[in-house]
């Protein structure tokens, strides 16, 4: 054997601390595939909760919010905590919780305990997030295999986003909506034992833990998110309960800021953020959830609403989209051996911004052809971007700061997408609201009250009737149509404004091999650091 091959052994039984990489991989994707079903399956159980627990309106909104809420402002404090008492305890840890949640939830007998409920699923999923992620960052020190492991990473995160509402759908026509909640309790059985085969990692043991720190970024990002997903939910941009939690927020995230750079031993290294390629690939993953979260909303109430396909027709025809984002993860690895991640990236965002020019051509009627290829390219032009600035972030983390720079990538993906919503959703209606303002024979006050969206035009239309009904209807119909094409032409600028921001990230894959201690603690040769790969 020679000694190369023996250095390469050698390394992987040390990253992997006896347990085969690609089995610890298989669990982590189970670990992300259960989170990624959470977030989405309650959708299409709501009318039946609401049947049954008769929430109220801010209970309900509770209901379907509290979860990705808790979770987005308590990543930094659970990555910085593995990366202290160790990465796989966390996630074990946050394992059992979200089964013990998850039991909870499906047998809550009213909104206030299934509120509370949704919120302990938040916070096992704030612990199992950037566990998963960090302990890849160590099992695969090797960046080649770590590329095509973050392909499959990914590729798992898009199949639990879609197939949520699919199973959610199939198990409310069999039994009833706690169904949707108890598939975890398994599953969280079968991870619990064998997340123990999971090698321990943690990064270095510099001072003591900041707790207050690590408070303030939670309280700081719960602000920011709320804010910004009453924002996104239509909510008065200047009234006290969406400007306060923002300012609340936008506060406490400047502190603590400064307290990271007064401190000998921050919870997380911001000067990580000086680094040209750590920074453009947060800013990229923003940019790439800010078109694919709004647009997905908005391409959603198009089926609906417009061409009036059921949730299961629409949930299908967004099939596509998660198929080409699971093909572009699998060849992500290739990809950017081949061309590097500035290209990787840039071309992206450019086959991203194609694909929404190319749905500007939606119209009142159905286009199934179109509709194909635009998801198509739409999922796979994003998967592309968001690979090569996943894995672009990571490389650049230091291994002990891996959950830090994971909670940051986790948090920038759940701000990116609460931001595309609030502010895709702002374009959208200030492009359909002026198109029923003066439709023949309908009262100033409905006109208002259809400008609303348009699901509230299509009630208001009922109400009306005959002729006026009629024609309100088609007017609102119309002023989404044009309201859609406005938003795709936004989200279009914004993509291109990421293709440029991408030009900043290095040009080729540099892999650097990981030092290994020969026989008698002698760290072993390494390879050149920055020798370029070729496919």
């Amino acid at each position: 054997m020679s000694g190369t091959t023996t250095a390469d052994t050698c390394r992987r039984r040390e990253a992997g601390a006896g347990a085969n990489r690609w089995v610890v991989l298989v669990v982590l994707c189970v670990s992300l595939l259960l989170v990624a079903l959470d977030a989405t399956v309650l959708h299409v159980a709501v009318p039946a909760v609401t049947e049954d627990l008769r929430p109220g309106a801010i209970e309900l909104l509770w209901i379907v919010d509290v979860y990705p809420l808790v979770c987005a402002s308590l990543l930094i404090l659970f990555g910085t905590l593995g990366d202290r008492i160790g990465r796989r305890r966390v996630l074990l840890l946050g394992y059992a919780l979200f089964g013990v949640a998850s039991g909870v939830a499906a047998l809550a007998d009213s909104a206030q305990l299934l509120i509370g409920a949704r919120a302990l699923l938040g916070v096992g999923g704030a612990m199992i997030m950037p566990a998963t992620l960090s302990i890849l960052r160590q099992v695969f020190p090797d960046r080649r295999e770590r590329a095509l492991a973050i392909g499959i990473w990914s590729a798992v995160a898009a199949v639990g986003a879609a197939v949520g509402p699919l199973l959610g759908g199939f198990l409310l026509e069999h039994f009833w909506w706690g169904s949707v909640f108890l598939i975890n309790i398994p599953l969280m059985l079968i991870s619990l034992p064998i997340g123990r085969l999971l090698p321990e990692s943690r990064g270095a043991r510099n001072g003591p833990w900041d707790v207050t720190g690590a408070l303030m970024a939670a309280a700081g990002l719960f602000g920011l998110v709320l804010g910004v997903k009453r924002l996104g939910g239509g909510e008065a941009p200047l009234g006290p309960l969406t400007l306060g939690p923002l300012l609340v927020g936008a506060a406490l995230m400047f502190g603590f800021v400064r307290r990271q750079r007064r401190r000998t031993h921050p919870l997380v290294n911001l000067r990580m953020f000086a680094r040209p390629a750590f920074s453009t690939s947060v800013g990229c993953i923003v940019l790439a959830m800010l078109a694919l979260v709004g647009l997905e909303l908005i391409a959603a109430q198009y089926l609906q609403l417009v061409l009036g396909l059921s949730p299961l027709e629409t949930g299908l025809r967004l099939l596509p989209l998660t198929f080409a984002a699971m093909a572009a993860g699998l060849v992500g690895a290739r990809t950017l051996r081949r061309f590097g991640p500035r290209v990787m990236v840039c071309s992206g965002f450019c086959v991203t911004a194609a694909a929404v020019v190319t749905l500007t051509a939606m119209g009142g009627g159905d286009n199934a052809g179109l509709l194909l290829t635009g998801f198509v390219l739409l999922g796979f032009g994003l998967e592309t971007t968001l690979f090569g600035a996943y894995e672009s972030m990571l490389n650049e983390a230091p291994p002990a700061q891996a959950g830090g720079a994971a909670a940051i990538g986790e948090t920038s993906y759940q701000l990116g997408a609460g931001i595309g919503i609030a502010l895709l959703g702002s374009v959208m209606n200030a492009a359909y609201a002026p198109g029923l303002s003066s439709v023949p024979g309908v009262p100033a006050r409905d006109s208002a009250a259809a400008g609303h969206s348009l699901g509230e035009a299509y009630e208001v239309a009922a109400r009306l009737g005959g002729d006026r009904g009629a024609a309100l209807r088609h007017a609102a119909r119309d002023s989404f149509v044009h309201g859609l094409h406005v938003t795709l032409l936004v989200s279009a600028g914004l993509l291109l404004l990421g293709a440029v921001m991408a030009l900043r990230l290095p040009r080729v894959m540099e892999c650097e091999v990981p030092a290994v201690a020969a026989p008698g603690g002698v760290p072993a040769p390494r390879e050149a650091a920055g020798s370029r790969v070729t496919a």
